[in-house]
C-alpha cells in the first residue's frame, strides 16, 4: 500500500519496520516501482520524489530500506546515502543505489548496493530479499 508523501508526515511507528522508501523523481518509474513492489512484497512504500522529501520522511519515521535514484533534483543519490549514513537514527537503514548512468568508483568507495537502469523486477526483488535478510 503506498503512502502519500504530505508535507506533515506522521506514521504509526509498529510499520515502520516494514516500510521501504522509494526516491524516483521520474512519475512513471517511481509508480512502477510502488506498484511492483505493493503487488510482490508484504511491504507498505512510501515514495517522494527529492532527497530532501525523503530526510522530512525520515525525520518521522525508521523506513527498513531506502531505494533511490541516482539523479535527483536538490541532492542526487550518493549525497542522499551518505546523509542517511550520517544520522544516528537511520545510520544502519540499507540503501539500493538506482541509475543508468552509474557513478562505479564512488558506489564501490561508499560500499552501496547498486541496480543499474534498466533492471528487471526480479533482480530488485531478490536485492530487497537479501538486504532484509541481512538487516533482520
Amino acid at each position: 500500500m503506498q503512502q502519500p508523501f504530505k508535507e506533515e508526515f506522521h506514521m504509526d511507528k509498529d510499520i515502520t519496520h516494514k516500510t521501504i522508501l522509494v526516491v524516483e523523481d521520474d512519475d512513471s518509474i517511481g509508480s512502477l516501482l510502488v506498484d511492483a513492489l505493493s503487488q510482490e512484497t508484504s511491504y507498505t512504500t512510501i515514495l517522494v520524489t527529492d532527497g530532501l522529501q525523503a530526510l522530512r520522511v525520515m525525520s518521522s519515521i525508521k523506513p527498513c530500506l531506502v531505494i533511490t535514484d541516482y539523479l535527483l533534483p536538490h541532492m542526487d543519490g550518493l549525497e542522499l546515502c551518505d546523509r542517511v549514513r550520517s544520522m544516528t537514527e537511520t545510520a544502519d537503514v540499507p540503501t539500493i543505489l538506482m541509475s543508468a548512468h552509474m557513478p562505479e568508483k564512488e558506489v564501490r568507495k561508499r560500499d552501496l548496493v547498486s541496480l543499474p537502469k534498466p533492471f528487471e523486477l526480479d533482480d530488485l526483488l531478490d536485492k530487497i530479499e537479501s538486504l532484509m535478510e541481512r538487516s533482520a
